[in-house]
């Protein structure tokens, strides 16, 4: 029998969050139920019964190729927050209750955050209209942030120099 887990306090991590998450045992061999603090699916059903089955970048997708990746899972099925796994022969449910807790943690303790490799253009006064918003052309920093952004963050730097 799996013992049912509580709900974990002070979940928040510094950068996204672990999900709060309930492992409880099935009357059924070879099946675990997670009930996680957040829906997943909205309110819809979705199977997964290989990792190629878990396509895209829904939540529900990302966490079936997790779970999938551990070599323990034979398939998935997620009901709103709610997450059944059939386990393959001969596996328990070790560490899969880590994989669905972290779900949305973005950054683990010990990672480095991704750095842009260039630099955000200087702000000028007359840009060309023909040109994309916030400078020079088609640096990274401009293919990756959209220009609404890199727009509001050069005035709120010129607003800044300004004052300062």
């Amino acid at each position: 029998m799996i013992p049912e887990r509580r709900w974990p306090p002070g979940i928040v991590s510094d950068m996204g969050q672990m999900v709060g998450v309930i492992e409880k045992p099935s009357s059924i061999p070879g099946v675990v139920r997670f009930e996680a603090n957040r829906t997943l699916t909205g309110q819809g059903h979705e199977r997964f019964s290989s990792s190629s089955d878990a396509v895209g970048p829904r939540p529900a997708a990302e966490l079936a190729r997790r779970l999938f990746a551990t070599g323990q899972v034979g398939g998935v099925h997620l009901y709103s927050n709610i997450i059944t796994v059939n386990l393959e022969k001969g596996f328990g449910s070790d560490g899969l209750y880590d994989i669905v807790r972290e779900l949305y943690q973005y950054w683990k303790p010990g990672m480095e955050p991704a750095v842009f490799v260039d630099e955000a253009p200087a702000a000028t006064g007359g840009a060309d209209a023909s040109a994309p918003a916030g400078g020079a052309g088609d640096s990274e920093y401009t293919r990756r942030v959209p220009a609404v952004l890199v727009e509001r963050s050069s005035a709120a730097l010129a607003k800044w120099k300004a004052s300062h």
